[in-house]
């Protein structure tokens, strides 16, 4: 697979990444299987998905805990990114930004995903009762301790200033500019894709121009950009798109001329080609510093994902592709 950097430290990775999170959080609970999740993370890592992306809320614990099972055998072949910084409660999640936590919590990490060092260690959310500046240096002293090789950000759920009329990730990049100041940014991680394109206002230029990394979380529209997902047919009350604005059957109706789009795009590279490929090629065509990171919990969806570097857009379908209709419905 072609490889892209992360950084300036340019640790290199797959050009598509492995969002681990469904095969334990979010998504049915009656389709997570355990043999099977780790099966899927092995066929990655056999495609040249090296990015293996987690964290410690997901579970919680217990998603680390999967993938420490795989790199107990395949350190080398694998680049792990994990997360700090929320804690789950029985309805709650909360921010913790405190120095002593994150140190814990990375020690603690690290020894469920039985390794000695983390590739990328992101702050999943800053904590408002703590600077960032604080965090950050917490974070910046694993490095130094060899415990971490970079840090990144994670602004997935970031949407804040949408009723002040500012930029969706006006805040975020103002956070990102204190972070600098005390150590460098390798990454940041924010959602990306055909139907939610805000990161490409001011998010994504601000991590090209400083040779930041960006990792593209749900680039795939939580599945509904694959066109699998019947509108009506429902969720599990465990599944987040059973809450979700955009997939009530309304919403999901709605948007099918998004799929519609992807479909056409799809079709003229040939019968194999499938909506989500199109999905990712869009996403890795939005830059050398780009790296979809699309969940998935089973070999044969990674398999497909896999095979989206290899498929060129062209100027007529990015064209195509910018001019499908927005998408309806609240992403908040």
């Amino acid at each position: 697979m072609e490889r892209r950097t992360i950084g300036a430290a340019t640790l290199e990775v797959g050009a598509v990444g492995l969002g681990c999170m469904p095969m334990s959080w979010a998504y049915s609970g009656s389709h997570r299987r355990g043999e099977e999740s780790l099966r899927t993370v092995h066929q990655a890592l056999d495609l040249g998905m090296t990015l293996l992306d987690t964290a410690d809320m997901y579970g919680p614990f217990t998603n680390e805990l999967l993938v420490g099972r795989v790199l107990k055998k395949r350190r080398t072949d694998a680049f792990v990114s994990t997360k700090v910084g929320l804690l789950v409660g029985e309805q709650h999640i909360v921010a913790d930004g405190r120095p002593g936590y994150v140190k814990r919590a990375c020690d603690a990490s690290l020894r469920r995903l039985q390794t000695d060092v983390i590739d990328l260690y992101q702050l999943h959310r800053a904590d408002p009762e703590v600077p960032v500046e604080e965090t950050w240096g917490a974070m910046a002293e694993l490095v130094g301790a060899g415990k971490v090789r970079a840090l990144g950000l994670c602004a997935v759920g970031v949407r804040g200033g949408r009723q002040s009329g500012a930029r969706l990730y006006d805040g975020t990049v103002r956070q990102l500019e204190r972070m600098q100041q005390v150590f460098p940014v390798s990454a940041v991680e924010a959602e990306l894709s055909v139907w939610s394109t805000e990161a490409l206002d001011a998010l994504l230029p601000w991590c090209a121009t400083r040779g930041v990394g960006f990792l593209a979380a749900m680039p795939l529209g939580n599945g509904f950009l694959t066109g699998t997902l019947t509108p009506g047919e429902g969720f599990e009350p465990d599944d987040l798109r059973a809450r979700h604005p955009r997939f009530t059957a309304e919403m999901m109706a709605e948007n099918q001329p998004i799929v519609a789009g992807l479909r056409r795009v799809a079709h003229r590279h040939g019968e194999e080609v499938t909506p989500a490929q199109v999905a990712l090629a869009w996403v890795l065509a939005q830059g050398r510093h780009v790296v979809p990171v699309p969940g998935a919990k089973q070999e044969r969806w990674v398999a497909q994902n896999a095979a989206a570097p290899g498929l060129t857009l062209t100027t007529e379908d990015l064209t195509e592709l910018a001019g499908l209709p927005p998408a309806q419905g609240s992403w908040d």
